[in-house]
């Protein structure tokens, strides 16, 4: 597979690693990014952009003016690490206790940065405008949603994200048009019983033995409630309760995440849901609470951008750009392409001194190759060139 890494680039690849490994080593949570921020806006001012902080709360866009009155097109990376203590004996290991960059955000700040600088040495050659848009807070918090109502998208016309993927090779772009990613909803159930002792059972309503059969019945919805052609996803990630080895629990507290691609499939799972939990209440006796809580919207990549995104990867990885990619994760990048024609696409970057698969995103040991970077940033500015450049059309 031949892979076309941009000139400008490779010129500074040695600035894009070290970027990325200072910030990787100086993690920030979501609405705390203030020295990852800051070293966005320092960069950006060095650049001669117009740049705004604080938007979003900490986030940080840079407009780069061309020569032309086409059309403006934005480019977003998101800045926030996770509440996870990292392992492993790398040198630029997180210095911050139980915070690290574990899904590969500090590579994207890292890659957008790349591209604005080669961009900004030749904005004379722009006919339209770039805005890059720095994220805080997309784990769980929907920055971009902060960052929208702050203005990020005035003017805007198309906007294209980005993210690291361990799950591909390096040298491959995942990308499709239409549904990307899933929606992501979150939820609760509070099973209420009625304590005891182990030795007893029979005097008491075990909230145990009713969570235990609702997980069970919880998983029929995804396998016989759907369609086996449409991907979806309910999962319970948290299970708390107990007291001691020989005590009934009074109360079991279940945590969760549901996903699908298409909002009528959402609908009826969580339908579902409310009607096995009744069930299950009823048959064991429990009362159980249920709080659903909607997430981000599934990210759904406009036709005409991801023409465009493809168009550009395959200049830069050749064949390795024809990966059509879906994942039941969730991006609130959703909230910009809600708004305007938008395309999110993943850049394999699966480290080579491990089997493919095995480093997964939110993992205490994860890591990427970080020659990915400098793919990453090459399709940034080749789809700059291609849209806005002096030989686009």
């Amino acid at each position: 597979m031949k892979i076309n890494i941009l000139n400008k680039i490779e010129l500074i690849k040695d600035e894009i690693i070290s970027t990325r490994r200072d910030i990787h080593k100086h993690p920030e949570l979501g609405f705390q990014e203030i020295r990852t921020a800051g070293l966005v806006t320092e960069r950006l001012k060095s650049l001669g952009m117009e740049v705004k902080t604080g938007i979003g709360k900490t986030g940080v866009v840079g407009d780069l003016k061309g020569n032309g009155d086409g059309p403006t097109i934005a480019l977003r990376a998101d800045m926030d690490g996770l509440p996870i203590q990292e392992t492993g004996d790398k040198e630029y290991i997180s210095v911050n206790e139980n915070v690290m960059h574990a899904c590969g955000h500090d590579g994207h700040v890292a890659m957008l940065l790349g591209a604005a600088k080669v961009l900004a040495d030749k904005k004379d050659e722009l006919n339209g405008n770039v805005r890059f848009i720095f994220q805080p807070a997309e784990e769980g918090e929907g920055g971009a949603r902060y960052m929208i109502e702050d203005g990020c998208l005035d003017e805007v016309d198309e906007i294209y994200g980005i993210h690291l993927w361990t799950y591909q090779k390096t040298g491959e772009i995942g990308i499709k048009s239409g549904p990307i990613l899933a929606y992501a909803d979150k939820f609760t159930i509070t099973v209420r019983g009625t304590g005891g002792h182990g030795a007893t059972p029979h005097g008491s309503v075990d909230p145990i033995i009713a969570a235990s059969h609702l997980i069970t019945a919880l998983q029929t919805i995804v396998s016989r409630n759907t369609n086996p052609l449409e991907s979806s996803v309910v999962s319970i990630g948290k299970i708390n309760g107990g007291y001691n080895f020989n005590v009934i629990a009074d109360e079991i507290i279940l945590q969760g995440t549901a996903r699908a691609y298409e909002e009528d499939i959402r609908a009826m799972i969580k339908k579902r849901m409310a009607e096995i939990i009744n069930g299950i209440g009823q048959t064991f006796g429990a009362t159980i609470e249920f709080d659903y809580q909607d997430g981000y919207p599934a990210t759904i990549n406009d036709e005409g951008a991801y023409e465009k995104l493809l168009s550009s990867a395959k200049k830069i990885v050749g064949e390795g750009a024809d990966f059509p990619y879906l994942s039941m994760g969730g991006e609130d990048f959703s909230y910009y392409a809600q708004k305007i024609p938008g395309c999110f696409f993943f850049v394999g970057s699966a480290p080579t001194n491990r089997p493919l698969g095995s480093v997964s995103h939110h993992s205490s040991d994860f890591d990427i190759d970080e020659d990915a970077l400098l793919i990453g940033a090459s399709v940034f500015v080749q789809v700059i060139d291609d849209l806005i450049g002096k030989n686009s059309q």
